[in-house]
């Protein structure tokens, strides 16, 4: 179990790595890339390695992984800079894919996510996405979930505080911790405001979920889905802060406000 999570975590620093590497102004279709990568939960969904009606993973030799748990906060993240036509297809194939599966607590963290967007982004399309994860979080809601808990994976944070109330303030500090990107650039005003509260909105989510049902605790858990889902949502994070601080650079432009996404609500008052 620690081998896969310390794989996940060099995968996925390997990743970051990437990101970081590749220039903050080359195109990308990441609308294409949001469908690519939304195929795959409907694909899991369809031909998934099935548990108690519940098809969820892909088994890569021994190892079994989540994808949703990788794509959605990912998915999300891009969708909050790119919510064109082909960005919301995507994510109408990630609802219903969650849908089928069925994956509750990923379909309310798509729901929160998207909610946070939409609050910052009052665009038509966002709009129906938002209406469609909720249908699917609703429809999740409604069919059977028997799995149960698996040892070291789910409900962390119920054993921790069961042996101890140390080591439960502990396992929780350490979840906490997964949320300091977001608070970060909410109080630096170094990244897009939206994009900080989209990212904490998805982990906060994905927290409330593990503790409220039997869902993988992030990170502080055995499984390295989350923990690649987590890196590599952290890469898209500092990628577009990196984007952001270039654009509102002096040498980029006279203002410098315009690093700063001023078609968000959620944008900083400029002086006048």
């Amino acid at each position: 179990m620690l081998a896969i999570n310390a794989a996940a975590l060099i995968l996925g620093l390997l990743a970051v790595a990437l990101q970081s590497a590749v220039p903050s102004g080359r195109p990308c279709d990441s609308g294409l890339l949001t469908v690519l990568m939304t195929s795959t939960l409907l694909a899991t969904a369809i031909a998934g390695l099935a548990v108690d009606g519940a098809s969820r993973w892909i088994a890569i030799g021994p190892v079994a992984i989540q994808p949703s748990l990788i794509i959605i906060p990912v998915m999300v993240l891009m969708f909050a800079h790119d919510h064109g036509p082909t960005s919301t297809l995507g994510v109408l194939i990630a609802a219903l894919a969650l849908a089928m599966q069925p994956d509750r607590a990923m379909a309310g963290v798509l729901v929160a996510g998207l909610a946070v967007i939409a609050i910052a982004h009052r665009d038509r399309l966002v709009l129906v996405a938002l209406a469609a994860s909720a249908v699917s979080f609703l429809v999740a809601m409604g069919r059977p979930d028997v799995l149960p808990a698996v040892p070291y994976v789910d409900q962390i944070l119920y054993t921790a505080f069961g042996a101890h109330i140390l080591a439960g303030a502990a396992v929780l500090g350490g979840v906490s911790l997964l949320l300091v990107p977001a608070l970060h650039g909410l109080l630096s005003g170094s990244t897009d405001r939206t994009m900080s509260l989209v990212f904490g909105a998805i982990w906060l989510s994905i927290i409330a979920a593990a503790a409220l049902g039997d869902y993988p605790t992030p990170v502080v858990g055995y499984g390295g889905s989350a923990i690649l889902g987590y890196l590599l949502s952290l890469g898209v994070l500092l990628r577009s802060a990196n984007a952001q601080n270039a654009a509102g650079s002096p040498q980029q432009s006279k203002s410098p406000s315009r690093g700063r996404d001023l078609h968000s609500s959620f944008a900083p008052t400029q002086p006048a």
